[in-house]
């Protein structure tokens, strides 16, 4: 197994984490805002949870990033699909979905209120994951 298969089939793996950790906080956020229900502990550690396992795919992403055979910097990149997508789409995509799941995190920890800190998680995670299926179902085959 070369370093590159390594990496990507744990990035590949790790996704599936990433999903069920986010997809839980989710439920739950909407559930504490819409059920108006107190922010609890288990709340704010599933939130921490979920974000530290967007932000540690994307280290393996950055790791992949370098070593992949399909990022390529030359004048065709732009011009297959695939390179495209790999050097240019997928990491913009999923930077921006981090960015937001971060921002939501980051707001649910500032909001006073029970019901603000489940709806920032609700809305902004809930972008983040919609960006994240995104860029997994626009990847080339």
């Amino acid at each position: 197994m070369t370093l590159y298969s390594f990496f990507k089939e744990f990035h590949s793996g790790f996704r599936y984490i990433v999903i069920v950790l986010v997809l839980l906080a989710l439920v739950r956020a909407f559930m504490g805002w819409l059920g108006k229900r107190p922010y609890g502990e288990g709340n704010r550690k599933l939130n921490l949870f979920a974000m530290i396992s967007v932000h540690t795919q994307f280290l393996l992403g950055i790791i992949l990033f370098f070593i992949s055979p399909m990022v390529q910097f030359s004048k065709e990149t732009m011009k297959n699909p695939i390179t495209r997508y790999w050097t240019v789409e997928h990491w913009v995509m999923m930077i921006i979905a981090i960015a937001l799941i971060t921002i939501g995190h980051s707001k649910s920890k500032k909001a006073a209120l029970p019901e603000a800190k489940h709806k920032a998680i609700a809305i902004f995670y809930l972008i983040g994951i919609v960006l994240i299926a995104v860029g997994i179902m626009l990847i080339p085959q």
